[in-house]
């Protein structure tokens, strides 16, 4: 499975109807509300917001006030085909005066799909879970080392009377990710651990 790496946007025109495909990092089909209403905001004088989302097995389509099945199904279809995961597309139509029927609905919505996937940048999937640390100042560049070869991926970083570091780590790295903190410390540093 793939996630999607960075968002894109394309925008295709079909019988003066504008169709701007936005696609979205989404990690919690609870936040597709919230990318919809991001969105809208954004594109006030859009007709519609249709959406489609994939995350692991769970999946939210909508047609948003456009025949049914006409817009979210058929977005949602080549997403799907995709193979793409973790991802919300979200299609802004403005109205171009002309009716396109529901065989052509259903093609221009799939057809923006398809065209804010096309050369999208995408990489493997990989379990990660939240990790927290704190660490004196003398240690901070043989953590950074070590946290980069491990692959994590830092969040935050909080300079204080220590430095306070959050970030993402491969499951998969998160024991050798330990047993490096405790050796480069004596024995002193632990990462905080909780499941993404």
């Amino acid at each position: 499975m793939t996630i999607l790496k960075e968002e894109k946007q394309a925008e295709i025109v079909v019988k003066k109807s504008r169709f701007i495909a936005i696609a979205r990092i989404c990690n919690d089909i609870s936040s597709v509300r919230t990318l919809v209403d991001q969105t809208r905001a954004l594109h006030p004088g859009a007709n519609h917001v249709v959406h489609a989302a994939v995350i692991g097995n769970q999946f939210s389509f909508s047609d948003d006030r456009e025949p049914k099945n006409t817009a979210g199904r058929p977005a949602f279809e080549v997403l799907k085909g995709s193979g793409i995961s973790n991802i919300c597309v979200l299609i802004v139509r403005y109205f171009g005066g002309t009716l396109l029927g529901t065989g052509g609905l259903v093609k221009a919505y799939g057809d923006s799909v398809k065209a804010v996937l096309d050369g999208i940048v995408t990489e493997e999937y990989v379990e990660k879970q939240d990790f927290a640390l704190s660490i004196p100042y003398d240690l901070y560049e043989s953590v950074k080392r070590l946290l980069a070869s491990v692959n994590a991926c830092v969040t935050s970083e909080d300079f204080g009377s220590a430095i306070e570091i959050k970030g993402l780590v491969p499951v998969t790295s998160a024991g050798d990710m330990q047993n490096c903190l405790s050796e480069i410390s004596n024995g002193k540093l632990n990462a905080i651990l909780t499941k993404n």
